[in-house]
């Protein structure tokens, strides 16, 4: 059985998640009104990608025998001024959610839960991708901000994401 506090950070994590997904499904919606569907699809995918994390705790969680309980989802952004902003936040939100990671490492030592650290040495991985990715397009895109032709092909080339191209 799982420690009731480890449970509870769990819960949250599965929330943040979740939320998570719903961010990036709203920059993706956002990014295909203007037009930039390679950069909806990104988004989309990693919307996608959110979610499962979400279910990757859900299953653990239910599988240590800790109740899953399930919060309300903030009500996402849904404008922004332009596409190299929608990244600087996918690139902000990805630091805030290695910083929810490192805090349920930090309660799972403190507890001396090993199952748990162990689990979430996947996620702390994770969040090292999910950091170079997202500051990698950010810097990109600050190259090609004024360059509409730069924008275009920044766009084409994220609409390759999950196309094995």
């Amino acid at each position: 059985m799982i420690n009731d506090v480890v449970a509870t950070a769990l819960n949250r994590q599965i929330n943040a998640e979740l939320y998570s997904s719903y961010l990036y499904l709203s920059m993706s919606a956002y990014c295909q009104a203007i037009n930039y569907d390679g950069f909806a699809k990104w988004m989309a995918i990693q919307a996608q990608e959110e979610y499962s994390h979400g279910m990757k705790i859900y299953e653990y969680l239910q599988e240590r025998g800790g109740r899953v309980i399930l919060d309300a989802i903030a009500k996402p952004q849904t404008e922004w001024e332009s596409p190299l902003e929608v990244f600087e936040q996918v690139y902000e939100h990805e630091q805030e959610v290695t910083s929810l990671i490192h805090q349920l490492v930090d309660l799972a030592i403190e507890v001396k839960d090993h199952a748990t650290f162990n689990f979430l040495q996947w996620f702390v991985e994770e969040q090292v991708e999910e950091e170079a990715h997202a500051d990698a397009i950010v810097q990109k895109l600050k190259m090609v901000a004024k360059s509409p032709n730069g924008l275009f092909m920044m766009d084409r080339e994220l609409a390759k994401r999950g196309s094995g191209k």
